[in-house]
């Protein structure tokens, strides 16, 4: 088992280093991502420390900084959370970063695995992530109409004119049977 080794917290003169080429940057709020790589920043460490590479920030090296930008927007949805997983997984290979929730008002607690999911990205990556997966066969495209869900109101509507019908058909049935 690994030992892990305390980190300091930190401080307001720590520069901050770019992972990828090290290049440096004074922690003056201006620079988010290296100048020549185009890798978000991090705080640079103690002197000889590495710090282990991670599922996380294995997969914060492939986000291309032109795409994370503004509010996030759907892009796709899937009909379960591994086909939301595959999309999201699908558009960090591209750079684009995304998440997933669940869609609104779909709630199965028993089956946390089971449900709509929303794919959500920044918005300066939506047309890039929109455009691939309409590419890919994950999302129909502009000529395409979406399948549409029935409308609530209808099917109960119809489902209690056709119980008024069935029990009319049962009452004649029944008086020209006592007749």
């Amino acid at each position: 088992m690994a030992a892990f080794r305390s980190r300091r917290s930190p401080t307001p003169t720590d520069d901050l280093a770019c992972p990828a080429c090290g290049r440096a940057y004074p922690r003056d709020g201006e620079h988010d991502f290296c100048d020549d790589c185009g890798m978000p920043l991090v705080v640079s460490g103690i002197e000889g420390e590495s710090i282990p590479v991670g599922e996380a920030r294995e997969r914060a090296r492939k986000i291309r900084p032109e795409y994370a930008r503004g509010e996030l927007v759907r892009v796709a949805g899937g009909r379960n959370q591994a086909e939301a997983e595959l999309i999201q997984n699908l558009l960090l290979e591209e750079g684009i970063p995304s998440m997933f929730k669940r869609s609104v008002a779909f709630d199965v607690p028993d089956m946390l695995a089971a449900g709509e999911r929303d794919v959500l990205v920044p918005e300066s990556g939506a047309q890039v992530a929109r455009e691939f997966l309409i590419e890919a066969d994950l999302m129909p495209s502009a000529g395409v109409e979406p399948m549409k869900r029935p409308n609530p109101v209808k099917l109960l509507v119809g489902f209690l004119a056709g119980g008024a019908i069935t029990t009319l058909i049962i009452w004649v049935m029944v008086e020209l049977g006592a007749g």
